[in-house]
């Protein structure tokens, strides 16, 4: 079973579509997803639901850690039940973002099917105030986020567990690329 597995793993990362105003081969993308977080003079706020939202978390973490990038998640409980409450669960990103996004944070939104109202609502605030957009999806092509991100990282496969460990791995490799470019380049200057 494992190895079966991670073969389906290694095939939908391998046919993962990485889109801006064209296709993008993988280089690309990393080089975008790179500079979109350099060119951030605010804040990269990172959202999702369920496994999503783990991955949106320890994505943020990885962002402060090791990158010493300002990022948070807006998963506090009591905000995100009043929120739901008052306005329903499909705002429970989009209010917050309207009043704590600015045009220089980046929004990253990851969602496994694309279809999340509260994600899309979200990317919908940003697009507004003119924030750039990075999105993570996966099942259907035609998904309404894939469209609404400056970059898009598509996942072409109709199964939670590996557009989940997919995207899980897609940011993890960012994480590590741009660790190890540092690393190179503080190397380059010593000598």
């Amino acid at each position: 079973m494992f190895e079966k597995r991670f073969s389906e793993l290694s095939n939908v990362i391998q046919n993962c579509v990485y889109s801006s105003d064209t296709l993008l081969n993988q280089n690309e993308a990393l080089d975008l997803f790179h500079k979109m977080l350099q060119e951030t003079k605010g804040t990269a706020f990172v959202i999702g639901n369920g496994g999503s939202a783990g991955i949106a978390s320890h994505f943020a973490i990885d962002l402060l850690n090791a990158l010493k990038v300002p990022a948070q998640t807006l998963y506090d409980s009591n905000v995100m039940t009043c929120i739901s409450n008052d306005y329903g669960y499909e705002e429970v990103f989009s209010r917050p973002l309207d009043l704590l996004l600015k045009k220089e944070d980046l929004l990253i939104c990851i969602s496994s099917s694309g279809s999340s109202q509260n994600i899309l609502n979200g990317a919908a605030v940003a697009k507004e105030k003119g924030s750039p957009v990075i999105t993570l999806s996966g099942f259907e092509p035609d998904n309404p986020l894939r469209t609404l991100g400056n970059l898009n990282f598509y996942l072409p496969v109709m199964d939670y567990g590996l557009v989940e460990m997919g995207h899980f791995f897609l940011l993890h490799t960012i994480i590590d690329s741009w660790k190890f470019s540092q690393t190179k380049t503080s190397l380059a200057h010593a000598k």
